[in-house]
């Protein structure tokens, strides 16, 4: 992970998280430093990729969520070669071990549901070494002060975070930063 990213998530708490072009458009006008884009296909995704560059922001496309795209290693090399993508996300292993072959930022994406749920995301973090975790549902200030005591690496809190008090709840608990599909959360 470059100076440069790690400068962007402590400067910018909160990440532009984009599921279409209106929120592609809209986050240009943030001051969210990373975008997260959950959205597209092989068609588009170069396209999309370019216009969160064109603005000078990070652009972190969640590979898992691109339409066409296969869930195999290969769909990381596409992302490399035919993007000027910074990094992805996704909740795989072989994807993440790939983009990090790569050269590409990793973020990897953890549903915290139950504890079988946590005890597999600290096994994954040893193996698999991302650069930044992204734990979902963000609304758990005491899972994310544990996760952060052991994860030794940014951790990224995001989903339902709907207000200014769920962000400083959330970063308060030691998340580096949050993520957020809402709008109204990435002008705050």
């Amino acid at each position: 992970m470059t100076q440069e990213f790690k400068d962007a998530l402590e400067n910018s708490p909160i990440i532009a998280a984009i599921k279409d072009d209106a929120g592609l458009e809209k986050c240009l006008t943030s001051d969210s430093q990373i975008v997260f884009i959950l959205y597209g296909s092989i068609l588009n995704i170069q396209d999309i990729v370019k216009t969160v560059k064109d603005a000078g922001k990070f652009a972190l496309v969640h590979i898992d969520l691109i339409n066409g795209l296969y869930n195999k290693e290969i769909a990381v090399d596409f992302i490399r070669k035919n993007t000027a993508a910074d990094g992805i996300i996704s909740t795989k292993s072989a994807m993440i071990s790939r983009a990090r072959e790569l050269g590409m930022f990793t973020v990897m994406r953890f549903f915290v549901i139950d504890s079988m749920a946590y005890t597999n995301l600290q096994r994954q973090i040893q193996s698999v070494h991302p650069d930044v975790i992204e734990i979902l549902p963000a609304l758990m200030p005491k899972v994310v002060k544990r996760i952060v005591s052991f994860a030794h690496r940014p951790v990224i809190a995001g989903g339902l975070v709907s207000d200014k008090e769920d962000v400083m709840s959330v970063l308060d608990a030691g998340a580096s930063c949050i993520s957020s599909t809402n709008e109204s959360v990435w002008f705050l």
